[in-house]
């Protein structure tokens, strides 16, 4: 019996390929606009958290600003004092304080001269961090010796800022010369892919930034709880700015793994929820497309109606046909609209690895396609519900009577 409906079904979405193919098309749309926006966005979410992983977790990151704030934080450039990491160092279960500022400087290799993002940490107190707790691994050279004028660069320097770039080539920064060193490995963001790592005397003497820095990492003593640490921090600058009667000094946030893992669950999570709202609206505008294309359907059909209920067709099963329908039409534009999708994710995908900026995968799993296509199906039975229920109400003889 079930088979006899998808039949009639089939056969009436072929007498009119114009109208079905119109209507199919709105779900298509709808359908394109989630699967490609949600896999993008969850492909973003895991290369972040897996950033994110990366950090050990003995590790706490203080920043200046509010992480609510992030964009006013790096343009207004702000950054920790000099006291406040004098105050962090105080803090009951800190191992290590690493500062790590960057600016923004001119580097010339060969013929080529290039704006170079620079970064300088204390080689003797970092580099075991780096390796040990943040996984830092080299694709060539070796590590840099302290003090010594030797530079390691991210995985793209050689690729998209000088080509061709290797071990054992001379950068000139600001007239001194820096030996290339080392090659790291990809970090895991293109921003980072692309800087200049050089040792902090260097970094203050190329660059006379002698205070301060826009990042501090912390190693935290064995046995302390990554928790406990972070409150002695916390308590600890607030404790160091009201000596100082400083209500005028910047935010700042501390963050571990574990906090920065929740908020970027969070914040993906809202953004997830937004993208499915917006484009649920299109989807909507398919469906009352397929509802139109439903209660038009039964306008014509209604002395078939009436044959079908007069052998003795019941009620179920003319609701079903029409469900069956409208279902069909909801599936083959779930399955236009992932088509779409894929295609749309994987472009933006090659356009983000050409283009610095964000590494971006489109995460394209099982249940994303499955969603996909029960979603669709399902928002196509729902709007042939009601053309079904207006189908099967009509009685035999005025159906039958109906011009």
């Amino acid at each position: 019996m079930l088979g006899s409906y998808f039949k009639i079904a089939f056969k009436n979405l072929r007498v009119r390929p114009l109208r079905t193919w119109l209507t199919i098309l709105g779900i298509v749309i709808g359908v394109f606009l989630i699967f490609s926006l949600l896999s993008l966005s969850e492909g973003l979410k895991e290369a972040i958290m897996s950033e994110l992983r990366m950090m050990g977790g003995n590790l706490i990151f203080v920043m200046p600003g509010d992480m609510s704030d992030m964009i006013t934080t790096f343009i207004g450039g702000m950054e920790i004092s000099n006291s406040d990491i004098e105050a962090i160092a105080r803090a009951p279960g800190v191992d290590r304080v690493i500062t790590m500022p960057w600016s923004a400087e001119v580097a010339r290799y060969e013929d080529s001269s290039k704006m170079v993002l620079l970064v300088g940490s204390d080689w003797r107190e970092s580099l075991d961090v780096l390796q040990t707790d943040m996984g830092w691994n080299l694709t060539g050279g070796s590590w840099p010796i302290p003090g010594r004028s030797e530079v390691i660069v991210g995985s793209l320097v050689p690729v998209d800022i000088f080509k061709g770039l290797e071990v054992g080539d001379r950068l000139n920064i600001k007239g001194r010369l820096f030996n290339v060193i080392g090659i790291l490995r990809s970090i895991g963001s293109k921003q980072d892919d692309m800087m200049v790592y050089m040792d902090l005397d260097n970094f203050k003497a190329i660059t006379g930034k002698r205070k301060g820095a826009q990042a501090i990492m912390v190693r935290v003593m064995d046995n302390w709880s990554v928790d406990e640490v972070a409150d002695n921090i916390r308590f600890e600058l607030e404790e160091t700015r009201r000596r100082r009667r400083d209500d005028n000094a910047p935010s700042f946030s501390i963050l571990t793994s574990d906090t920065a893992s929740d908020m970027v669950g969070n914040v993906m999570g809202i953004i997830q929820l937004a993208i499915v709202g917006f484009a649920s609206i299109a989807l909507l505008v398919g469906g009352i497309g397929i509802m139109n294309t439903m209660y038009t359907s039964v306008y014509e059909r209604i002395k078939e109606i009436g044959i079908l209920k007069a052998i003795g067709a019941r009620k179920s099963s003319i609701v079903a046909i029409f469900l069956i329908e409208s279902g069909i039409i909801g599936l083959i534009g779930g399955i236009g609209g992932i088509i779409l999708g894929v295609g749309m994710a994987k472009i933006i995908e090659i356009y983000a690895d050409i283009h610095p900026t964000f590494y971006i995968r489109a995460s394209i799993t099982p249940g994303l396609i499955l969603f996909g296509l029960a979603f669709s199906f399902g928002v196509g039975c729902a709007s042939g519900y009601f053309p079904a229920r207006h189908a099967a109400n009509f009685k035999p003889v005025d159906a039958l009577r109906y011009e």
